[in-house]
């Protein structure tokens, strides 16, 4: 039996609204080895049957049966594993891959049947040196002539070692010396092999073939030499390709075809790399500036706001309220945004929740005992007195009372937080987180050391609050002074609560007239207190920890609470539930422990500041307090405010909101270049419409070819992301000295390893994604009419 066989093959095209019946019931056999020419005019079929034949189309019905196996049930892969190991092509225009060498032009078909490359290259020389092409191998297609190129596409055909040769018109654009060699080959090659050539050239056709079929309208005219066929086929059963036999491009075969064909158009390809790298580095510069702005707030953190205190005090505060509106709204008893007209009353105060710290002696037994079991966390511990200060203040002969508040529940650096204007506040004992956030303003200019010495803070412009000069009793007529005017200066005197409170007859008490104060300020008890400096915050400094006014020493509180609590007014209010002061009784025991709080008689701290060693010690200490208040009911708990932990969440807050407007502007770009790569594909699928074709007339599955595009995609994608993260890294050194010399902050922007490979591999992704639909379109294209493309 015949190693191929057509059994009334009938094809059709569609035209329009009409069939156009092309091959009309064809039946023919072939030998295994001859060479069958066949003629006819155009349009006679003579190219459809090669191209049934040959696999790249399909017939409507009969059979095409190979070696006694039917192909009816072939699917996809089964034609493209048939067409790759049963079937060479040698086409009129040569087909070859313009950006591929003639080496690689050859190798293309055993690329897809998985010969090792080694072997590849051994067979495809081989194959180029027995049609003499062996001092070419390395040349490109365009650098050969048309004979050269034909040999090329003959040795392509045959280094798969086929079962059959389809030529189609194999001389059509050679000149007669050349098409002499090349029939010569074809005719070698039918010794061994079936070739079957559609050709115009009857003298060729008589001279070199051993069988003429001739052709006319779709149906078979004459036969030279036929062989004896029946309309009926012993068909053993339909062949299916195992999957080992199965055609299958590697990635890399893939990526090395279309980098190759990039090159050939190095300027679009630059310039479509550089397009879709416009987002990349848009996108790159917004991290690597947030990435740098996040460094330096944990510089700040560390470096400014480490050593700012961790607060609790004892006033009434706000804890866990929910979120403000009518009660019970997460219930579903209200709706947002009704569409009836009613108006609720509710009260706006139901969904807040307050709380008060009772600073225990157990607590306070707590932090003695943190202080020694974590003291590397804690750098010092002081604590706010409620003691009521009797302050005087004396300027050109004139005295006057200091105003200070009752107590000291005052947050640093938050002025108006329960201490607005007092002009009074306790310093902690670090020196160095003090001279972190303040200049000396002044010669001989220092910070209070000892009991009686006082320093002054001002603001960044050399202002104080009219106020303070008001409770020095200095002239409103002056509006401004020099340091010299305080530095070494006695304005300010402590008077004890014996010097400053009278006893009635009664057994009451009455503070100092103020006629009284110019004595009291000359008479030897009480503490003189020296202004030793003047203090203003540093240009970098985001947040002020004092307030404008007198700072002072933990000395100087230890004191006025020593003196206060051995007074006559505050052991005497001990013993009384009348107020002493103004001789009307407590509304409860709360009003009795804040006058003897004030008074000095109770000596427990209204405020704890806790002052960690660096940031990261903060966690330590919170770690410590939330164990203390472990198992507690709310009530007992303590809660504790940490300013820097608060100033770093908004910061950090913004910083991110910025960043994530900032990346969805830049993302745009990205979307468009995405956009601009897909049609750049496109019109790649377009300009590679015969390549393509040649592919799948090698055996390349619709897979390859999607593989195919995809990679080009992948390699633009790489291309793009490499480009955009060097420019990127470019332009960070002069985004850099700019922000240097506006913020004298060096190296703020900064891009990690990790987020630039994550930008490229994104980049690939996006341009994939872009680069789908156009693949797709390329898988789909019909091979017969990709290889008619010019």
């Amino acid at each position: 039996m015949g190693k191929l066989k057509l059994v009334a093959i009938d094809k059709s095209y569609r035209t329009g609204n009409q069939y156009l019946n092309v091959l009309k019931k064809i039946s023919l056999e072939f030998r295994e080895s001859e060479f069958v020419s066949i003629l006819g005019p155009s349009g006679s079929g003579k190219t459809t049957l090669l191209n049934l034949i040959g696999g790249l189309d399909q017939y409507d019905s009969g059979d095409l049966v190979i070696n006694g196996y039917s192909t009816k049930h072939f699917g996809n892969k089964d034609w493209d594993a048939y067409r790759n190991r049963s079937i060479g092509f040698v086409f009129q225009n040569y087909n070859l891959i313009g950006h591929q060498s003639v080496l690689q032009n050859v190798e293309i078909a055993m690329t897809l049947s998985g010969v090792s490359s080694a072997e590849r290259k051994q067979r495809a020389t081989k194959a180029l040196e027995e049609v003499g092409l062996k001092d070419h191998i390395q040349k490109k297609p365009n650098q050969l002539s048309g004979g050269q190129m034909q040999r090329v596409a003959i040795a392509r055909a045959l280094v798969n070692n086929p079962d059959i040769i389809l030529a189609d018109e194999p001389t059509g654009a050679l000149d007669s010396k050349t098409s002499t060699q090349v029939m010569k080959i074809l005719q070698e090659v039918a010794k061994t092999r079936l070739v079957i050539m559609v050709t115009h050239n009857e003298d060729i056709a008589e001279e070199y073939s051993t069988r003429i079929i001739r052709f006319l309208d779709g149906e078979i005219q004459s036969d030279s030499n036929p062989i004896e066929t029946t309309d009926s086929v012993k068909a053993e059963k339909p062949i299916k390709a195992k999957k080992k036999n199965r055609t299958s491009m590697s990635l890399f075969t893939a990526l090395s075809l279309s980098f190759k064909n990039l090159l050939t158009k190095k300027g679009r390809t630059i310039l479509t790399a550089f397009a879709g790298s416009i987002g990349i580095i848009g996108v790159a510069l917004v991290l690597a500036l947030s990435n740098g702005l996040s460094g330096q707030l944990d510089v700040m953190q560390t470096d400014t706001l480490a050593n700012f205190p961790i607060m609790i005090d004892t006033g009434e505060q706000f804890v866990n309220f929910d979120e403000m509106g009518p009660p019970d709204q997460n219930n579903g008893d209200f709706e947002e945004y009704p569409d009836d007209t009613v108006i609720y009353r509710y009260d706006n105060m139901e969904n807040f929740s307050t709380h008060t710290n009772v600073l225990t002696d157990d607590f306070l037994d707590y932090v003695d005992q943190m202080e020694t079991e974590i003291a590397d966390a804690i750098d010092n511990v002081s604590y706010t007195r409620g003691v009521e200060i009797n302050l005087l203040a004396q300027h050109d002969d004139q005295v006057v009372k200091f105003q200070t508040t009752s107590d000291a529940m005052m947050m640093p650096g938050m002025p108006g937080m329960g201490g607005q204007g007092t002009h009074w506040q306790e310093m902690p004992s670090d020196e160095d987180f003090i001279l972190e956030m303040y200049d000396f303003i002044g010669e001989g200019s220092r910070l209070p050391a000892a009991d009686n010495e006082v320093a002054i803070v001002i603001d960044r412009y050399n202002r104080i609050s009219t106020e303070f000069f008001d409770k020095l009793g200095f002239d409103e007529a002056e509006e401004s002074y020099d340091v010299t005017d305080f530095i070494g200066e006695t304005m300010l005197k402590v008077i004890p609560n014996d010097s400053y409170y009278t006893e009635e007859e009664n057994g009451f008490f009455s503070p100092a007239n103020p006629s009284a104060y110019q004595d009291l300020f000359e008479q030897e008890e009480g503490k003189e207190l020296v202004i030793t400096g003047v203090l203003r915050e540093k240009e970098d400094v985001t947040t002020a920890y004092f307030e404008e006014g007198f700072i002072y020493t933990a000395a100087l509180t230890d004191y006025i609470v020593a003196n206060a609590q051995d007074s006559e007014i505050a052991q005497a209010q001990e013993e009384s539930d009348l107020d002493l002061l103004s001789n009307v009784p407590f509304q409860n025991d709360a009003m009795k422990e804040q006058a003897l709080i004030r008074l000095g008689a109770i000596t427990t701290p209204t405020g704890i500041n806790i002052y960690p060693t660096s940031f990261a010690a903060k966690d330590e200490i919170k770690a410590e307090l939330d164990n203390y208040n472990e198992g507690l009911a709310e009530e007992d708990q303590i809660v504790y405010n940490d300013l820097a932990e608060i100033l770093g969440d908004i910061m950090t807050d913004m910083i991110n909101t910025v960043t994530y407007v900032l990346v969805g502007f830049a993302a745009i770009s990205l979307i468009v270049s995405t956009i601009m790569i897909g049609i750049i594909t496109y019109v790649s699928v377009i300009e590679r419409t015969k390549e393509i074709g040649i592919l799948r007339s090698v055996g390349a599955r619709k897979k390859d070819i999607s593989r195919v595009f995809n990679a080009e995609t992948l390699i633009v994608g790489f291309v793009a992301g490499s480009l955009g993260i060097a420019l990127s890294y470019l332009l960070i050194i002069p985004i850099n000295n700019l922000i240097e010399i506006l913020t004298d902050i060096p190296n703020v922007a900064s891009l990690a390893i990790i987020p630039a490979v994550i930008l490229i591999a994104g980049s690939m992704i996006l341009t994939l994604i872009a680069g789908l639909i156009p693949a797709r379109m390329a898988a789909k294209k019909d091979p017969v009419v990709a290889l008619r493309t010019e």
